[in-house]
């Protein structure tokens, strides 16, 4: 991969001026107050950090996608204008937790639970149906990782971008579970196989 930028001017405008869009539209009034209301630009501020903290979290979680697609930290971090190491430092995250809450469920009452890794974007949809016919279901995850729950029936799992707008509300009507927040750019669906065969 060269150094150029993946992309162009046009696009970089396009992202700039919609989370501008999206943060002046944190409230109906928002852009309007900022003309006569001191306190508009204190909301103007939360409204900035909120779209801060959102902007940081999708970078976290597109440069976990790129590194589970294969790319090496070396070219993240000149896509990102840092040396391969201060990508890594920043951006790398361990599986640390999910395998504390894999011993966790060994105890009485708690259903067995399952790390399923290495995944990549290209492997995981492919684990989540061979365990959800095993009766595994998705119950968390993270980079390069799926967390998943033994139960007494096979489960099917799909995942869509988060960018799918109406086609969420569909697929819950359908039976479909959402699992967790989603990981930019996919959010993940779950639903028993028996209630699937009924739609």
């Amino acid at each position: 991969m060269s150094g150029e930028p993946l992309l162009g001017p046009q696009e970089t405008v396009r992202i700039r001026e919609g989370v501008a869009a999206a943060v002046l539209g944190a409230r109906e009034d928002l852009a309007a107050s900022l003309e006569h209301d001191a306190d508009g630009y204190l909301r103007l501020v939360d409204a900035s950090r909120v779209g801060a903290e959102e902007a940081s979290r999708l970078l976290r979680e597109a440069v976990q996608g790129a590194r589970a697609a294969g790319h090496s930290w070396d070219t993240v971090g000149r896509i990102l204008g840092v040396s391969r190491q201060a990508a890594q430092q920043r951006f790398a995250v361990k599986v640390t937790d999910a395998v504390n809450s894999e011993r966790e469920a060994g105890k009485a009452g708690v259903a067995e639970r399952r790390i399923l890794s290495p995944l990549s974007a290209f492997n995981e949809m492919a684990a989540l149906a061979e365990a959800g016919r095993e009766g595994w279901h998705l119950v968390g995850y993270g980079a390069l990782f799926h967390e998943v729950e033994a139960s007494d029936r096979p489960w099917e799992h799909c995942r869509v971008t988060l960018a799918s707008g109406g086609r969420h509300r569909r697929m819950e009507e359908e039976g479909w579970v959402p699992v967790g927040a989603g990981w930019f750019p996919w959010r993940y669906y779950k639903r028993p196989l028996d209630l699937a065969q009924e739609h």
